[in-house]
């Protein structure tokens, strides 16, 4: 049977045409970083110009780490997101009282029974497995023992953390993960992608898929 194909986001989006690039590859999803300390993070205004360039079935992602209550709240009133990231310490209930999809972050750095953590989060649509440990964002480009991922883990699986087009054909392969989420790995300079690294993404997932 063939496997299915693997999912693409791309996050830390900065610049309209960074998105419609990978959009016109046919990308998933693309993530809108709203953490102030993050070098990829994007206001308001820019981000509604990115997400009003998007053509549909492009499912655009607001990130948040420990944010306020009412930061959350204005982004998702005047950026109008499908799904929110959730990758800092936030409980359960905070992520689901928003009324939107959403996406929980797992530190691999620092959680050790990702399936005990996961249970946690029963409303979580996915869970992004990053190399950062906890309180410490992600987008280091620093990748974790991939083989830590328990064989009985069974949520959808969003693998992060130090992927790009070198490594990633051999994570799906290894992980057979649902998804893959990539920033610095096709950045030419932090929130800065470059189309040619994105081009060469695609191109390594779809190979991962055919070895899969």
């Amino acid at each position: 049977m063939m496997k299915f194909r693997t999912r693409i986001k791309i996050c830390g989006i900065t610049r309209i045409s960074d998105a419609q690039h990978a959009a016109e590859l046919g990308v998933d999803a693309i993530g809108l970083n709203f953490h102030s300390q993050s070098p990829r993070y994007v206001d308001i205004e820019s981000a509604i110009q990115i997400r009003n360039a998007m053509p549909a079935f492009v499912t655009v992602t607001a990130l948040f780490m420990d944010e306020r209550a009412d930061w959350i709240e204005q982004v998702l009133q005047k950026v109008r997101p499908d799904c929110v990231q959730f990758h800092g310490d936030e409980p359960a209930k905070f992520c689901a009282q928003w009324s939107l999809p959403y996406i929980k972050v797992i530190p691999m750095g620092s959680v050790e029974n990702i399936t005990a953590y996961a249970e946690q989060y029963t409303h979580s649509q996915g869970f992004l497995l990053d190399s950062n440990a906890a309180g410490r964002p992600g987008g280091s480009g620093d990748t974790f023992d991939w083989s830590m991922i328990p064989s009985t883990f069974n949520f959808p699986l969003i693998l992060a953390g130090g992927l790009n087009p070198t490594n990633v054909a051999e994570a799906i392969t290894q992980v057979s993960p649902w998804g893959v989420d990539v920033s610095s790995g096709v950045e030419e300079s932090r929130g800065v992608k470059d189309p040619d690294l994105i081009n060469l993404f695609f191109s390594e997932v779809k190979r991962g898929d055919a070895n899969a």
